[in-house]
């Protein structure tokens, strides 16, 4: 359950940050939510009736938090973004840029754990077993995907990846800026082998957490609060080693842009504003129109 916070909240700020795909709008996305996260719990639990009907009611006010108190301040971040664009970035300025982005992912697992702790309350030990399975069968798989990989396919990875994501923001790139991405690239640090064994020591403490003893909501809650301070020196390490990689590489890459790229950012900039700014009107008119709800209509 707190590994599907983890993933689905991640989902949430990008959603609201980024275009998920050129196909598929991020309001037509964002307003299904209540659908897709039902729906990506039963990947890992397969709930009863009336379990699914209580996660659709933890869901409602959930919603209705994030468009009325985040969605502003995604906005907010999008100026910010949009402002530093106008003079010479550096790898410090796309760090604070990055830390606001993960602040707003921090109050989505805050106030989303909640939701799912509560609903957690509601599952049957067999379902906890079930649950606590499939993180366990996900992590052997990750294990066969990412650790068979020797290190010229971990570089070409990390590689084609960036580059993607480059290109999805700013369109083809110059082969001087394409060149950098490369050593950019050669440069990060492996982290997927400690990423995994972080990752198992989580699991193991959170089944041991999840047999439900009493108190155990709030030492769910202490163990993610700290969970940043107890990571291994190493892991830390290798973190920190490839962020501070990666903010060069973007204030570089930005740096070089040309004319045609910065249209192409801003174009897509302003792509994700108007729908930041749909979403926020929503927001407001389905709570003027719940508010005007007759009495005897609510729950």
């Amino acid at each position: 359950m707190i590994d599907v916070l983890f993933r689905g909240a991640r989902v949430w700020v990008v959603i609201a940050l980024f275009v998920v795909s050129a196909c598929s709008s991020t309001t037509y996305v964002y307003n299904r939510l209540d659908f897709l996260l039902p729906w990506y719990m039963d990947d890992y639990v397969d709930l009863d009736a009336e379990q699914e009907a209580y996660l659709d009611e933890l869901l409602v006010p959930f919603l209705a938090w994030h468009r009325a108190q985040e969605l502003p301040v995604y906005l907010t971040a999008l100026n910010n973004i949009e402002d530093s664009l106008d003079s010479p970035l550096t790898a410090e300025i796309v760090g604070t840029l990055f830390t606001n982005f993960e602040s707003a992912w921090l109050r989505l697992q805050s106030e989303g754990l909640t939701q799912l702790l509560d609903l957690g309350a509601r599952l049957s030990d067999e379902q906890i077993a079930a649950f606590l399975e499939a993180l366990w069968e996900q992590q052997r798989e990750f294990e066969e995907e990412y650790l068979e990989r020797d290190e010229e396919e971990f570089f070409k990875d990390n590689d084609d990846n960036t580059l993607d994501t480059f290109q999805d923001y700013l369109g083809k790139l110059s082969d001087d800026q394409r060149q950098w991405v490369h050593e950019s690239s050669r440069g990060l640090l492996r982290s997927d082998q400690v990423w995994l064994q972080e990752r198992a020591l989580w699991l193991t403490q959170l089944a041991t957490l999840l047999e439900r003893e009493p108190g155990w909501q709030q030492r769910v809650r202490a163990a993610i609060s700290v969970r940043d301070d107890t990571v291994s020196p190493d892991y830390q390490r290798v973190y920190e080693h490839n962020m501070d990689a990666i903010y060069e590489l973007i204030a570089q890459v930005l740096n070089a842009r040309s004319e045609r790229q910065s249209r192409y950012l801003k174009d897509k900039l302003t792509d994700i504003r108007e729908d930041l700014e749909t979403l926020i009107a929503q927001g407001k008119t389905d709570t003027a129109a719940q508010s005007d709800e007759p009495s005897n209509n609510r729950p």
